[in-house]
């Protein structure tokens, strides 16, 4: 029997191939020969350029545990990483759930309009304008003192809550987006069924909503997470000296201190990290799902 099924795969493949070369030939171009290549300068004590010597060595890689600064910098990332979904997720369910069973027509569209917005914006117009809202005298301090009786001080420019802002601004519509999918496909009479049996709305949502939408939460949180540790856009312009992370010194090496080698390596130590971490969690999250 499994023989047969397997011999039907393959013979239900052979059709699918020329629609799925494209694509995999895409893939190989553009992801897997740039980090070949990036393996291969992560291993380098120089870039190979014209009149520079060149030899293979592990010293960038022994660099990140021989200076305690980069695995500060690691920690402090996946801190960071941690806090920002977990924002997104008290931010970003609420709204996919009004979405998906509360607002119908013309006003679900244009809410979900206003979530899907941030996609179609620059990166770096949409961190400007928090600039412009949390620096001291801007939209946000301008605004409360204008309706309180008193005047206050509001000045997050170049600290961490800022940086909590940005990245939650830019980030939170993958969590609506995967909720909203997985909250539309449940039944409602499911929820229906648990309320005529008694059950209170805080018990419904627990034991009936969260667990059948588990599956979008967790599809949400690893599309932030990942990206979210090695961000370094909006730590470095709304966070300062205080935005300095793991993503940052990456940049530096590529951009400031022209230390490809080191930046590469240093890269795909975070890849590394980051793939363990999502390998051991990945038997919790089976069972979540």
């Amino acid at each position: 029997m499994a023989d047969q099924l397997a011999i039907g795969s393959r013979r239900g493949l052979k059709p699918a191939l020329p629609l799925l070369l494209p694509a995999y030939l895409w893939l190989t171009v553009a992801i897997f020969l740039p980090l070949s290549a990036m393996v291969f300068f992560s291993f380098m004590t120089d870039l190979p350029l014209a009149g520079k010597e060149w030899s293979f060595t592990l010293g960038n890689y022994a660099a990140f545990f021989s200076q305690s600064l980069y695995s500060t910098l690691l920690f402090s990332s996946l801190r960071l990483g941690l806090e920002v979904t977990l924002w997104c997720v008290v931010v970003g369910y609420p709204a996919a759930y009004v979405l998906a069973k509360v607002l119908k027509g013309r006003s679900r569209e244009a809410i979900f309009l206003l979530v899907i917005l941030p996609f179609w914006s620059n990166g770096l117009v949409r961190i400007f304008s928090w600039a412009m809202v949390l620096r001291e005298g801007g939209i946000l301090d301008t605004a409360l003192n204008a309706v309180l009786p008193f005047k206050i001080n509001i000045d997050l420019m170049y600290s961490y809550p800022a940086v909590i802002i940005g990245l939650v601004h830019s980030y939170v519509p993958y969590m609506v987006l995967t909720c909203y999918l997985t909250l539309q496909a449940i039944d409602d009479s499911l929820i229906e069924a648990g309320r005529s049996l008694g059950a209170s709305r805080r018990q419904v949502l627990w034991r009936v909503i969260i667990p059948l939408s588990m599956p979008g939460l967790i599809a949400g949180a690893a599309l932030i997470f990942v990206p979210v540790v090695g961000s370094f856009m909006e730590p470095r312009i709304l966070g300062g000296r205080t935005g300095t992370f793991y993503g940052t010194i990456i940049e530096d090496q590529f951009v400031a201190v022209f230390n490809w080698p080191l930046g590469a390596a240093l890269s795909f130590i975070l890849l590394a990290v980051v793939l363990i971490i999502l390998a051991l969690a990945a038997p919790v999250l089976r069972r979540a799902a």
